[in-house]
């Protein structure tokens, strides 16, 4: 455990996997966030540096995460002139955690191989508890060697592993992943919004979905918060509908006809427009539920 490792972006999941390599013995040498008052307050509470410049990041450590919002926090983090995560990189490896398009991944990949550092994308279909406790699902892409390198650091983060293949290709998979994942949430929104609207008990309609083919993974994550109006933030509607974007995107770069996409990515921008973007995506129920906010 003698590689040393940064974190740049320490929110919700950064901050967590960050705490959870520490606990496994791993040394934290710098972190760094755009909210530098949460970055210094986790570097107090893992020994680490609370770096200011990106470039200080990359000096400090052997191997750097990246755990931030979307595209264009990914791109200016590895902005190739200024103060970037590129200066000084040689022989560092990245391992890029973020949900942004896969174009991105393939670039940063091209970045980072320009100056002799090494990427990879470990895409995450997991939450906050799985992140502190080290049982993400990760998916990677980039260069199978890279992946082996940090594979024993990315087990102590993961209940289950999986290489995907070169760079773009987890990302393609997360955009999937969420795309039918924020689906079935919005299903389940209209399933139980309807529900209530006939007079029906919830707790009686939650169990026949759950014995019947409306049973879904969401159902056992979100059914309940929505009946209860619970919307405290573990995958927030303004993610929902950035990761409903991507796909929609992907589709629409294939020639694909994506109607149950689309109106999901509708539904989850609605959702930001009426300043709802911050709540769990179980708020979508907040849309669909007879007088809510629909």
């Amino acid at each position: 455990m003698s590689e040393k490792i940064a974190f740049v972006g320490v929110g919700r999941m950064g901050g967590n996997m960050a705490r959870r390599l520490k606990d496994c013995g791993y040394g934290i040498a710098a972190v760094y966030d755009v909210n530098a008052s949460s970055a210094a307050a986790l570097a107090q509470e893992l020994g680490a540096t609370h770096a200011t410049r990106l470039a200080d990041v990359t000096v400090a450590a052997d191997i750097i995460f990246t755990v931030v919002t979307d595209d264009a926090a990914q791109l200016a983090v590895f902005a190739p002139t200024g103060d970037s995560l590129l200066t000084g990189a040689k022989g560092k490896v990245f391992i890029n955690c973020a949900t942004i398009s896969p174009a991105t991944h393939v670039e940063v990949e091209r970045r980072a191989q320009a100056i002799g550092a090494v990427s990879l994308e470990a895409c995450m279909a997991s939450s906050i508890p799985q992140a502190r406790n080290g049982t993400l699902y990760l998916m990677c892409g980039g260069d199978r060697a890279t992946f082996d390198r940090v594979k024993p650091i990315l087990e102590k983060l993961s209940s289950s592993l999986r290489y995907i293949g070169h760079a773009g290709q987890a990302a393609q998979v997360k955009a999937l992943v969420n795309m039918v994942m924020n689906i079935n949430t919005a299903g389940l929104a209209e399933g139980l919004g309807l529900g209530s609207a006939l007079g029906l008990d919830l707790n009686m309609l939650r169990e026949v979905f759950l014995q019947t083919g409306a049973n879904s993974q969401v159902l056992k994550t979100d059914g309940e918060d929505m009946q209860n109006r619970d919307h405290a933030c573990f995958f927030s509607a303004s993610h929902a509908a950035k990761d409903s974007g991507i796909a929609w995107t992907l589709g629409a770069q294939a020639g694909l006809n994506l109607p149950l996409a689309s109106a999901t990515k509708q539904q989850f921008e609605r959702m930001v427009v009426l300043g709802l973007g911050e709540l769990d995506k179980s708020g979508i129920a907040e849309l669909t539920f007879k007088g809510r906010r629909g």
